[in-house]
Order: structure tokens, then C-alpha cells, then sequence
């Protein structure tokens, strides 16, 4: 679960198993759509950047059951591209 605190709005980009993407403005502007908190569901891919024009913002994580970074695993471009190549702009914009 991400949690905003302060600042402007951080844009949670997820991809879905099936290949399905959204979006969630994480921030404090409820009348733009923006969230207080979210959750990012287990086995999807997630980056998040801040919204355009945003100087900063402070926002937190927890996780659910415990975490362990042996289960924690760093997207690999070229698996993402070619699992999800309908995503492929916002692959290449966010992941190196």
C-alpha cells in the first residue's frame, strides 16, 4: 500500500499479468482524481514518477504479510518488452 504525505501528486504506473496498464495519481487534489493511498496488488509490475511540474513528494510503503527481499524482484527491460509490448512507451521511458 503506498500512502501519500506531502507535495504534489506521484503517478503509480501498474502492469497487470494480462498486459492491462493504469494508472493512479497518488496526491492530495481529490477533485483531480488523486488518492490518498492505493494498493498495488501482488505479482504486477509498478514504477511510479512524479506528476509533470511536481518539485517533490513524500509518500510511504507498507507491505502486507511481511516483507523479504528474497521475494523482491527488479524489472528486466527487455522481459517486460517483450511480455508487454502493447506497454512498450512506458516501459522504455521508466525502466534502464
Amino acid at each position: 500500500m503506498l500512502h501519500f504525505y506531502e507535495g504534489g501528486a506521484l503517478l503509480i504506473h501498474i502492469i497487470e499479468n494480462n498486459g492491462n496498464y493504469y494508472c493512479i495519481k497518488l496526491g492530495k487534489d481529490l477533485a483531480a482524481g488523486e488518492t490518498f493511498q492505493c494498493v498495488v496488488q501482488a505479482n504486477t509490475w509498478f514504477a511510479s514518477e512524479p506528476a509533470p511540474g511536481n518539485i517533490y513528494t513524500l509518500a510511504g510503503c507498507t507491505v502486507a504479510p511481511g516483507f523479504d527481499f528474497a521475494d523482491f524482484e527488479t524489472a528486466d527491460k527487455e522481459f517486460l518488452l517483450s511480455s508487454f509490448p502493447q506497454n512498450a512507451e512506458i516501459i522504455n521511458r521508466l525502466c534502464k
